[in-house]
């Protein structure tokens, strides 16, 4: 048995992040005072408080369990926008990590301490994940869209003078992908008229569109597709 795989190891790690993310939501709390005052200061002790706890997950996936992540783009000059300007970032949702090896791109452009998602309101009561979420300004949503217009709408906008390079997340699926929910979605599909997807389910598009016509995001969104190759 190697030593990765040691109880003990593993035990450790969860400690160091359990321990860590703790504190770190202390000191995020503690940093509310600085809203009234400098917001734009609050926000960047925030960013970088949120990368040190997010990047211990990025190193679980890249270093301790052995993942690759390797990013494909159609032209050089998109890489080279990346991280470098607010962006909306549409990702297919396969595996419980998708969202790791979406937190991986943003650690590698610079954006993983800020970077945004559209998350169940579940979430907000989650420690660690959830309340730093919160300080970060992410908006937690109840999918039902009578709510959540407005949050959604107040929360992205209150992000227009956000002081860092940011990335909305969105998993515009709304769930993991399977056989049994696919073929649902494509009888949806049949029903509705809409093409028939061969590897996605049917879109949520009321979030993604109220996103996509913020001004601080639009023409900036990128598609990107996991794809897992397993050894």
């Amino acid at each position: 048995m190697g030593w990765k795989e040691s109880f003990a190891i593993q035990l450790l790690l969860g400690l160091v992040f359990v321990t860590s993310g703790l504190a770190i939501n202390l000191i995020q709390l503690l940093t509310c005072l600085l809203w009234p005052i400098n917001k734009q200061l609050y926000r960047r002790i925030n960013t970088r408080l949120a990368y040190s706890l997010w990047s211990q997950l990025v190193m679980l996936l890249e270093w301790w369990s052995g993942t690759e992540c390797t990013l494909f783009v159609d032209q050089s000059s998109t890489a080279e926008k990346l991280g470098k300007e607010h962006a909306i970032i549409i990702l297919n949702h396969n595996y419980e990590i998708d969202f790791l090896c979406g937190w991986t791109m943003a650690e590698r452009c610079g954006v993983l301490g800020s970077s945004k998602v559209l998350a169940k309101h579940e979430l907000l009561k989650v420690p660690l994940i959830g309340w730093t979420w919160y300080f970060l300004e992410v908006v937690f949503c109840k999918r039902k869209w009578e709510e959540d217009r407005k949050a959604v709408t107040n929360g992205l906008n209150q992000l227009k003078d956000y002081p860092e390079n940011m990335w909305v997340l969105l998993y515009c699926e709304g769930t993991r992908f399977t056989e049994k929910k696919h073929q649902i979605s494509m009888e949806v599909a049949d029903s509705k008229g809409l093409p028939r997807l061969k590897y996605h389910l049917l879109p949520r598009t009321k979030g993604f569109t109220t996103t996509l016509h913020l001004s601080i995001l639009t023409n900036k969104n990128w598609g990107c597709m996991h794809n897992f190759q397993l050894f």
